[in-house]
Parts: structure tokens; sequence; C-alpha cells
């Protein structure tokens, strides 16, 4: 089985960079709009908690549990958000897609759909994947939806499973892609990004 990451994964329009703290200071810059961030668990809007981010996100790739990514423009070079891979499960075959937050600039463009496509075809079609969840908040429908159109499979709601930072207790919606469901994905998500780049 090849390695999950570190590695860096280039599309046409965007490039997934292993995340390191030479990004530091443009992820603070693209996260310093406040509409990113009720639905996640923590808020990266001080340079101390985005260098927390970061160290934390290197700890767990060391210990094999997560690969996170910084998502980096390839015309303009600019850091837009981050992404990852996380709750690694080697011997399983599984993991989740996560902790995803873009700038606002780049919501409804191709930059969503491009990155999970190079997320995904590189679980499946190289590290051998047979099932990649994904979660939200189960008020978070701006989420879900975009979750839905990517064709995963709503597996239901996790009831208290989380504590939100403002001390209320969150529900997770849960979804999943599988193997055999990848193929079908792929071209759904190949026609989406062919047609918001026309």
């Amino acid at each position: 089985m090849a390695e999950l990451g570190p590695v860096m994964l280039t599309g046409t329009h965007i490039r997934l960079e292993p995340l390191r703290p030479h990004h530091a200071p443009e992820l603070l810059e693209a996260g310093r709009h406040p509409e990113i961030w009720p639905w996640m668990s923590q808020t990266l809007t001080t340079e101390a908690a985005v260098a927390r981010f970061i160290a934390d996100a290197m700890k767990a790739e060391e210990k094999g549990l997560e690969s996170a990514f910084a998502v980096v423009s390839i015309p303009t070079g600019k850091v837009l958000g981050s992404t990852r891979y996380m709750d690694i499960q080697a011997a399983h075959r599984g993991l989740e897609i996560g902790w995803t937050w873009y700038t606002p600039e780049v919501w409804g463009t191709v930059v969503n759909p491009e990155a999970k496509f190079l997320l995904l075809r590189h679980a499946f079609e190289t590290w051998g994947a047979l099932r990649v969840q994904l979660k939200t908040d189960g008020r978070n429908l701006r989420s879900q939806a975009a979750i839905r159109k990517l064709g995963a499979q709503y597996e239901g709601m996790l009831r208290n499973h989380r504590i939100r930072p403002d001390g209320t207790v969150r529900d997770t919606a849960m979804f999943s892609i599988i193997d055999t469901e990848w193929p079908a994905i792929k071209s759904g998500l190949l026609r989406v990004i062919q047609r918001l780049t026309n």
C-alpha cells in the first residue's frame, strides 16, 4: 500500500501542499473572515491559533493519524484554506476527509470540487481506500448539501457527539463513499469541475 501522506496533490486550479509553518501568514489572512468559523471546533483568527493548528497537525502526521494540507491557488500561489485526511485507519483501509475550510471568496467555485477530487483520487486509487467518511455539524446545512453534491451517502446522525466551542451540544451528520462508488463519483466531480471552469 502506498503512503497516504505527506504528499503534494496537484490539479489544474489548486495544489494541496503538506501543511507547514511557512503557510501560517497566508493561512491567517485566508481565515480572517468570521463567517468561516461558526461550525468549526477552532477559530483560526490569531497568529497563536494558526501556529497551534499547524503544530498539532504536524504532530498527528508524525503519528500517522492525519495528513493536513494547505489549499493553494495555482494561478496566484495564494493560500485559500486548509483540508486534511484524518482518523486514518490503515489496517482497515479507511479514513476521513475533514477540517476543510476556505476563504469565502472561493466558496461556490472550482476550489472545493477539485480539492475533493484530488483527495478522493489519491485515497482510492493510490492508497487503496475501501471507505472515506465525511462528517459535519447537524445544523450546518450548507456543508451537508456540499457533501451530498459529491455523491456521498448519508449514514445518519451521531447524537450528542461533540461540544461546540460555545458550549452547546452538537449532533454530527455522517456520510461516506466506498470504493465501488468512487468511479461514478469521480465522473461526477470531473463534470462539475469542467462546468465551473467553462
